[in-house]
């Protein structure tokens, strides 16, 4: 591979403005280097087989046709140096902290808002606050229990939380996916580099859920609640379901008795479920208390989590703090419920629903990237140094309107990484998300899942707008010296 063309609009993950490897990544680089054109292209082809063959898939629904195809995967792996990712870990678990205490205090006192710290006009105009959890306490004082968080990096090499997914967060399959691939394709490196672990998550996860018994002294019955193999995530939730050894059920599975128990159906007769790890959303989760023609969820399943009779994760209600508009205030929640300062910085944001943001945003259109509140997968938001005059006038009618559902953002310079090319190494915009799971104490990943737009010159780089993924080496270099 030759890097001697290697050019990138941004901050580069592997190779440094001086056009030398940055330090965790030399080894890699060297590697690759010595790599002629035709065994790079031979490995990417192994990869792709192999992405193939495990059946890593996602559901493309903006097409019109439902087709699952396999996640575009890139062998050039993502580097991060252990020091810079301790940091990033600590600063995640904080952050996740003060998002339960947030959620629990909506869902209570709601001392962040009498305070004024937090706009109570916000919380009655959120689409995610849902009545039916006022006054629960869940397990461990803990609503959200995995969260995965969106990480980008500027220019100028600062790492800042784009986002966070506290409702139904995906992805995590793909990463462990993603090592399993690059361990077939890259023997040698994983045998001579310190590459930190990942595969641990499946044993994490169960740890997680199990912790959240309503039984805690026998072995918990623990079911993953999915919408069924139409779903774009189906892959991932039969991987985690197969992965921790616990059962894939659909809503018609599992019913919820006079007892306030709820029950899995299985041919040696009802068998009590304690945990359910439900990758349904709330709207369709219950429709005894939600909309009452979901097929999918299981009617008396809310009445059965408000009894303590069945434990939830993620609980439902903690959609209230997965907000684009109520991210903003995720260092104020962290100054007010921890006392301390946020370790990692939010990305700059305007929230609409302010006057004096709204006009700024109003006038900059043609600058800034809007989002609404609760679109996820890349969907309904605009990238204004990209979009027609057409497009802005839209979604200025749009924020005029409502202004509660938008906020916008500088459009970042995301930093790159270099994807395999018929014209050797070319240069890609990513994002990184982690996963983070809340119990007692908090586990984050080791990396997490690296997101690529496998466009050259693209920002988004969601899988259902054609982006791809790259395996995370976070790489110990003391360990690699010792």
């Amino acid at each position: 591979m030759d890097w001697a063309k290697y050019r990138t609009p941004s901050y580069d993950e592997l190779i440094g403005s001086d056009g030398r490897p940055r330090p965790a990544a030399r080894h890699l680089v060297e590697y690759l280097s010595g790599l002629s054109g035709r065994e790079l292209a031979e490995r990417q082809l192994a990869a792709d087989v192999a992405a193939r063959v495990m059946g890593i898939t996602f559901t493309v629904y903006s097409d019109g046709r439902n087709v699952d195809r396999t996640l575009p995967f890139d062998l050039i792996p993502r580097i991060l140096h252990r020091r810079e990712w301790q940091r990033t870990e600590a600063g995640l678990k904080q952050r996740m902290r003060a998002l339960n205490l947030f959620i629990g205090d909506i869902y209570g006192e709601q001392r962040i808002v009498r305070d004024k710290v937090f706009p109570a006009a916000l919380l009655k105009q959120s689409v995610n606050f849902r009545e039916q959890c006022v006054g629960v306490r869940p397990p461990l004082d803990v609503w959200a229990h995995i969260c995965g968080s969106d990480l980008v990096r500027d220019g100028d090499g600062t790492l800042y939380v784009l986002e966070d997914n506290l409702r139904i967060p995906s992805g995590v399959s793909y990463m462990l996916e993603n090592r399993m691939v690059a361990k077939r394709v890259f023997p040698e490196l994983f045998e001579t580099s310190a590459i930190l672990p990942v595969d641990d998550y499946p044993s994490q996860l169960y740890d997680t859920l199990a912790a959240l018994s309503p039984r805690p002294g026998d072995t918990p019955t623990i079911a993953l609640l999915t919408p069924g193999v139409f779903n774009s995530a189906y892959f991932e939730h039969a991987y985690l379901a197969q992965a921790m050894g616990i059962e894939l059920v659909e809503g018609g599975d599992l019913f919820v008795a006079d007892d306030d128990c709820t029950y899995m159906r299985t041919v040696y007769g009802p068998q009590r479920v304690d945990v359910v790890y439900r990758r349904v959303d709330d709207l369709f989760i219950d429709p005894e208390v939600f909309h009452p023609d979901s097929v999918l969820g299981v009617p008396g399943l809310i009445r059965s989590w408000r009894a303590g009779k069945v434990a939830l994760a993620n609980a439902p209600g903690a959609g209230v703090a997965d907000d684009k508009v109520v991210f903003a205030y995720v260092p104020k929640m962290i100054r007010y419920y921890l006392d301390e300062e946020p370790i990692l910085p939010n990305v700059p944001s305007y929230l609409c629903h302010n006057a004096k943001d709204r006009r700024y945003v109003l006038e900059h259109l043609d600058e800034l990237v809007v989002k609404p509140a609760n679109e996820s997968g890349g969907y309904g938001m605009l990238i204004g140094p990209r979009a027609s005059r057409k497009e802005r006038e839209k979604f200025r009618a749009l924020i005029v309107a409502d202004p509660r559902n938008y906020m916008a953002q500088p459009t970042l310079s995301l930093s790159t990484a270099p994807i395999v090319t018929p014209d050797g190494p070319s240069a890609r915009h990513i994002d990184l998300r982690p996963f983070i799971l809340s119990r007692e104490d908090t586990y984050v990943t080791t990396g997490g899942l690296t997101r690529v737009a496998m466009t050259e010159g693209s920002l988004v780089v969601n899988s259902s707008q054609g982006g791809g993924a790259k395996d995370t080496w976070v790489v110990d270099l003391e360990e690699e010296a010792g």
